[in-house]
């Protein structure tokens, strides 16, 4: 068995994933619950998740001594917290199964012939009788011409996990904020999603925002990244909530000066920013603010309304939206269902998943599956 990698690197999307520690799966054991996190491909990785899934890649790892640990979101983890221990776990087990990896070879076309296929290299054409595709995704269809010119439906990819970029607006000047539990909603849409969100010096990124950014991405694109994003940054349902929690400290907190006395636990920086939003004098007593400058506060931490107009993609982590037609796929082989003996895995299909270790999940579930099969 040989394996043609296009660049002289290897496994370079491990290396750089979860910070570099390398969220390896998500701690997510039923399948019928894991597979609600794909936004692409959710229905069709049901039959594949019955065969190989998080507890399968847990007891893979395991059984070639490597241990993972499962962080307080679902997150997992080797527990040596480096990446490089998956790569050479991967590494070694090539080693031993004596496969042959060939970098700098790039495929630019591939022959279906009466039996195997030729692939078809800058100097050079090899024969084979079985033939596996685990390319990644790619940013433009004319990556995918290969595929189609063998007869394969392609989906046209788009970005998926992406940020919000937000030229006009001054919650830029908070770069570098967090605030932990906030909800983010595509104003004109019932899409929404709960958690972290980050403030950086283009926008809005983090958690919250990215996994919104992956159940939108097709809608987004066709607004052509022009849209409302309207912030709930105390997640909680009603203006009735917020008036409690505020009347709840009131005896602690009514001789004290709004900018100092914050009863929601936001950031100072956040907290500050939206009494100047809302044009509510900081320095004032919480005793003396109106029932009007009351009720805007309550508004804006609510429903807090920013202009989004663009995005940001981070080139050695992006994800597509898009890839090989998943009708062309026999999920239970991922054996082409045009060409046969032709093989498929990872991010060239048309499956993506949110953060939180779900897209190597698949590319690990579809690859075993392959490489089973082919064997």
């Amino acid at each position: 068995m040989t394996i043609f990698e296009k660049s002289d690197k290897l496994l370079s999307k491990v290396k750089i994933s979860g910070g570099g520690r390398c969220n390896v799966t998500h701690a997510c054991f039923q399948v019928s619950q894991l597979s609600k996190f794909y936004p692409r491909g959710a229905k069709q990785l049901k039959k594949a998740f019955s065969i190989f899934q998080p507890k399968d890649t847990v007891a893979w790892f395991r059984a070639r001594g490597i241990d993972l640990k499962t962080e307080s979101d679902g997150r997992m983890f080797p527990v040596t917290d480096d990446s490089q221990t998956i790569i050479d776990c991967f590494l070694h087990e090539a080693q031993i199964k004596k496969i042959q990896i060939v970098k700098h070879s790039r495929v630019n076309e591939l022959h279906p012939e009466k039996s195997g296929f030729t692939l078809v290299f800058n100097e050079s054409k090899k024969h084979f009788d079985k033939v596996i595709i685990a390319s990644g995704g790619s940013p433009k269809s004319r990556g995918f011409e290969w595929l189609q010119n063998i007869g394969h439906a392609i989906i046209n990819p788009i970005p998926s996990l992406f940020t919000f970029n937000m030229p006009e607006e001054s919650v830029k000047d908070l770069m570098g904020l967090v605030v932990e539990n906030a909800t983010a909603r595509i104003q004109g849409t019932k899409l929404q999603y709960t958690g972290p969100i980050l403030i950086t010096h283009w926008g809005m990124s983090g958690p919250a925002i990215l996994k919104l950014s992956a159940w939108g991405a097709r809608l987004l694109y066709d607004h052509n990244y022009k849209f409302n994003v309207q912030i709930n940054w105390l997640s909680v349902k009603s203006e009735n909530e917020v008036h409690d929690m505020i009347n709840a400290e009131m005896d602690r907190i009514r001789k004290k000066k709004i900018a100092n006395a914050n009863p929601f636990g936001l950031p100072n920086r956040m907290w500050l920013f939206l009494l100047e939003k809302v044009q509510i004098n900081s320095d004032s007593p919480w005793m003396e603010l109106s029932k009007k400058n009351r009720n805007k506060l309550v508004n804006v931490l609510l429903n807090d309304v920013y202009a989004v107009s663009g995005k940001t993609t981070f080139k050695e982590e992006f994800v597509t939206c898009g890839g090989l037609s998943l009708s062309d796929v026999d999920m239970k082989t991922m054996q082409s269902i045009v060409c046969n003996d032709l093989y498929f895995a990872g991010e060239v299909l048309d499956i993506d998943g949110i953060t939180g270790g779900f897209n190597f999940q698949a590319a690990w579930t579809t690859g075993y599956i392959a490489g089973k099969l082919i064997n």
